[in-house]
């Protein structure tokens, strides 16, 4: 799954399905992405997926690679965008990528040529429109993508931006993720003696609770995953989460014990998910969510990437190059920092697992191999 640079990506850009599609094709405003001989070693790569016969991977300036060997790695010719890429899945043959603009780009044969399947690049609204509604979806970035099927995908960003397509990528839909947050909170607002608490208009103290900050309404959209037994789970800023169990029809809305942000969230097993963030922060659940534990990662080191490897293991990846391993079974994380050939420890966003101690990283610094000692 994805997981998203915060600042990097702040500085380079900037269940109710709605009933019209959002499409779009290649066009004089979406320019190719450039090939730039530097752009794997020096340029921001930003997440992995692996396809039937190679790996991809994804960054800015809409550059997206492969690798058959998972160790040489070329830039795809023709992505139809410059937009940043910031997510990508792959199930077979068929890839999804993401990014700024609202862009969604698919891939037919894992990940060799790339079309335009929807993008949202931001417009201001017309000064004599007084009849316009500002939307702050509109020209938002998407920021993860989890295909369910070959044909049934889901993709998140900002502002509670989320998007799914039955039908490949032909066709996307708007879901409001907070429709049944929305619904209860009309139904006790309706309820009597809803506003029977008299106020004193003259009264400024400020209680305990008037200074605890408020859910975010519309809250970013950072990480989804979905369990072995379905479970699909969001995780976002501010402590927010979302919970579908009938394959994101439907979503109640959760709050994590940590009120910040979260960046990514991997499936470990049926009902049991890792969610990792801000200053090193992670939460488990083994019950899908029901109860969630706060296991200590030993750094306080933002977290932006994370992988499961074959036999359990969990590795995350984030600020200043930190890397934590968690053995299959164990309660504690071991911690160690990637070092590149010029002696940089850059900020990492993705992990691709080569065996249980060979990795590929992705971050601000392009693609490197890093061996765990």
């Amino acid at each position: 799954m994805n997981r998203v640079l915060p600042a990097l990506i702040a500085a380079l850009c900037f269940g109710l399905p709605c009933a019209q599609a959002q499409t779009a094709s290649p066009g004089p405003t979406q320019p190719l992405a450039e090939m730039q001989p530097l752009a794997l070693r020096e340029a921001l790569v930003l997440d992995f997926a692996e396809a039937a016969n190679r790996a991809i991977a994804v960054g800015e300036r809409g550059h997206i690679a492969v690798s058959e060997s998972r160790s040489d790695w070329r830039q795809v010719e023709g992505v139809p965008t410059r937009a940043t890429l910031t997510a990508v899945t792959a199930i077979g043959e068929r890839a999804w990528a993401v990014g700024h603009d609202g862009t969604i780009l698919g891939s037919r044969d894992g990940g060799l040529t790339w079309s335009v399947q929807r993008v949202d690049v931001w417009a201001p609204l017309a000064e004599d429109d007084f009849d316009a509604e500002f939307d702050p979806t509109q020209g938002a970035p998407l920021l993860d993508v989890i295909a369910l099927d070959a044909d049934h995908v889901i993709a998140i960003g900002a502002y509670s931006l989320m998007l799914v397509t039955r039908d490949g990528g032909s066709s996307w839909q708007r879901v409001d993720p907070n429709a049944g947050a929305r619904a209860e909170a009309a139904v006790a607002d309706a309820a009597p003696g809803a506003d029977a608490a008299e106020v004193d208009e003259d009264d400024w103290t400020m209680s305990e609770e008037s200074l605890v900050l408020e859910d975010e309404a519309e809250p970013h959209l950072n990480g989804i995953a979905r369990t072995p037994d379905g479970t699909l789970l969001v995780v976002g800023e501010r402590g927010s989460a979302y919970r579908s169990l009938d394959g994101g029809e439907s979503w109640q809305r959760m709050r994590l014990p940590y009120d910040g942000s979260m960046f990514g969230v991997l499936a470990l097993g049926p009902a049991h998910l890792l969610a990792y963030g801000l200053r090193g922060n992670v939460q488990e659940t083994f019950d899908g969510g029901e109860s969630w534990l706060q296991p200590d990662s030993g750094s306080l080191l933002s977290l932006q990437g994370g992988s499961v490897l074959p036999d359990g293991s969990v590795l995350l990846v984030g600020s200043n190059g930190v890397v934590l391993h968690r053995p299959s079974g164990a309660l504690e994380f071991q911690r160690s920092t990637f070092v590149n050939d010029r002696q940089e420890s850059p900020v990492l966003s993705a992990v691709l697992p080569l065996s249980a101690r060979e990795f590929v990283l992705a971050g601000e610094k392009g693609i490197s191999r890093f061996s765990m000692q």
